[in-house]
């Protein structure tokens, strides 16, 4: 009888552990002004989301690894991008789906990583994402302070590239966006950046777009 319960007791000390899946979040964004139909994502020929132009998908949670993307035009099996990106553990990523050339159906992808670690407190974080095909490069974002003077906030953003965030004051903020000689390119509404936050400034379009929808235009996307 002793043999049996010692027995059980290293039964029970041998269970299974389930083991520990690491995993890392890829969102996708539509900002190519040339190919501005209706796309289908896909993660390792998965359905992720279906977007419009401008549109993105938010953060998706995928296992760590090489992970293949494609984005299709929608409706069909006809593939626009098909782009691998190494997915590490609790790490964050944005594939924008982009314009690079004024060549009809233009699309190409830009893999940037996103810092998500939180700003300090009473701060925001924000970068720039310059997409804008023809429009004035590099670009700098700058913010109209209460005083009336301009405050740098990130400079010389080329286009096809993307800036690290930066920390800045959380609160309403009068933006916008000079060219190399400081004259505004993009001028923003008030926005109101709110503490503990992190945001993607997109500029994206075409400045030959023949429609309001497609022409220079800058977004804000909150990453979260």
């Amino acid at each position: 009888m002793a043999l049996s319960t010692a027995l059980v007791g290293c039964s029970d000390d041998n269970e299974d552990v389930a083991p520990v899946i690491e995993q890392g979040k890829v969102q996708v964004v539509h900002a190519a002004p040339n190919a501005n139909v209706k796309v289908s994502v896909l993660a390792d020929d998965k359905a992720v989301k279906d977007l419009n132009y401008g549109e993105n998908t938010g953060y998706t949670t995928l296992n760590a690894g090489t992970r293949v993307f494609k984005v299709n035009v929608s409706g069909t099996t006809t593939t626009v991008i098909n782009s691998s990106q190494t997915v590490a553990k609790d790490k964050n990523y944005s594939l924008f789906a982009y314009s690079p050339t004024d060549q009809a159906n233009s699309i190409a992808p830009l893999w940037v990583e996103d810092d998500l670690t939180a700003p300090a407190a009473g701060k925001a974080k924000i970068r720039v994402v310059h997409l804008g095909l023809g429009a004035a490069s590099p670009v700098s974002l700058y913010r109209t302070e209460s005083t009336g003077t301009a405050a740098l906030l990130i400079p010389n953003i080329t286009f096809g590239t993307a800036s690290a965030f930066t920390e800045v004051a959380a609160g309403a903020s009068n933006l916008y966006l000079a060219n190399s000689s400081n004259v505004p390119v993009i001028v923003l509404n008030s926005k109101d950046l709110a503490a503990g936050k992190i945001y993607t400034l997109l500029v994206r379009g075409s400045a030959t777009g023949l429609t309001t929808d497609v022409q220079v235009k800058a977004d804000f996307i909150e990453n979260k």
